[in-house]
């Protein structure tokens, strides 16, 4: 039998064009639920800010929110920009979370700013010198969560002996090394930043060391998954992804437009080098073409879980391709080699 390889959800709350942030986080929550429904393992959400085409900028605050509303699903970030942020508000705001939703809070944690250079600033205007200590900012998080820490002069007592384990989040090798080095699982933003995948999953187990937290290595994978009844009707629903994309990288973002024909233009810049690279492990198509190429980069990455990003416009499509890939999971984690 396969490894079997869990699957879960990353939420950015991408506002389509003609709704508003308040149907964006409701829709979210019913995304979650759905989640829930079919054996999602977690639903975490991504920090980003100074966008009006995001809605996930106070991340615990979300995760409160779809937390009180299900039952089980694991909730958390993915990630808290910790260079944003003091490590003893996030230990304080997750221990609060934990002791409110028992063993059910994931805090995933990354260095880069989810914004741009101007906003980092205001956020935090040691952002840089916090970012180039950030191994250090991972320490005075854990000893926050330490029962040893009562006794420090600085606590974060509703943290401390909380629940909440850590993931360490990369989009290139940096945090590889470090997260093997800490015995900390190790999630890989492959969902935007392909390139280094395979190199960073091989930098973290080769140099993994046992933690008390986890005795192997732990991988988490992101992609890009639409799945609808007909490969052309995915194709379809996923030219609002690369739209969106692609005014990322012309500075032209708005908000998630309307999907249309995929024509031969969207396919040309589809095919573009910079482009192709960042959504390059984006799996479109029915279930047995999704599943197919889910299979395949299982096979070569042999990743523990996979965490899925639906860029969909429309709230009902996007619960059906959520629907279909538990299916195309279902369907892998009970079939033979």
């Amino acid at each position: 039998m396969n490894k079997q390889v869990a699957h879960s959800i990353l939420e950015l709350a991408i506002v389509s064009k003609d709704s508003t942030f308040k149907q964006t986080l409701n829709n979210s929550l019913t995304l979650a639920k759905v989640a829930e429904a079919n054996n999602y393992k977690r639903y975490w959400f991504a920090e980003h800010h100074n966008s009006d085409a995001v809605g996930s900028s106070a991340t615990s605050i979300l995760i409160g929110y779809v937390a009180e509303n299900t039952k089980q699903i694991r909730v958390g970030s993915g990630g808290i920009m910790l260079p944003n942020h003091s490590p003893l508000i996030i230990a304080e705001q997750f221990g609060t979370l934990a002791h409110l939703y028992p063993n059910r809070i994931d805090l995933g944690v990354g260095r880069a700013p989810g914004t741009d250079t101007v906003t980092a600033q205001a956020i935090r205007s040691d952002f840089m010198k916090a970012a180039q200590s950030f191994p250090a900012e991972i320490e005075k998080i854990e000893n926050y969560f330490s029962l040893a820490n009562k006794s420090a002069q600085v606590r974060a007592a509703i943290a401390e002996g909380a629940n909440v384990p850590i993931y360490l989040l990369g989009s290139s090798t940096d945090s590889a090394h470090l997260a093997a080095r800490k015995g900390l699982p190790y999630a890989f933003a492959s969902h935007f930043a392909s390139t280094h995948l395979l190199n960073a999953l091989n930098i973290y187990k080769q140099e993994f060391q046992p933690s008390e937290s986890l005795a192997k290595p732990y991988t988490i994978a992101g992609v890009n998954v639409v799945v609808a009844d007909t490969d052309e009707e995915a194709q379809r629903l996923f030219t609002s992804l690369i739209r969106m994309f692609f005014g990322v990288l012309t500075g032209n973002s708005q908000p998630l437009q309307p999907p249309t024909d995929m024509t031969d233009d969207l396919k040309e810049i589809f095919q573009h080098p910079s482009l192709y690279q960042m959504l390059k492990y984006s799996f479109i198509g029915n279930k047995e073409t999704v599943r197919e190429q889910t299979k395949a980069f299982l096979k070569e990455t042999q990743v523990d879980e996979l965490i899925v990003v639906s860029t969909i416009y429309d709230i009902k499509d996007r619960i059906k391709s959520t629907e279909l890939f538990a299916e195309v999971m279902k369907d892998i984690n009970e079939t033979e080699d």
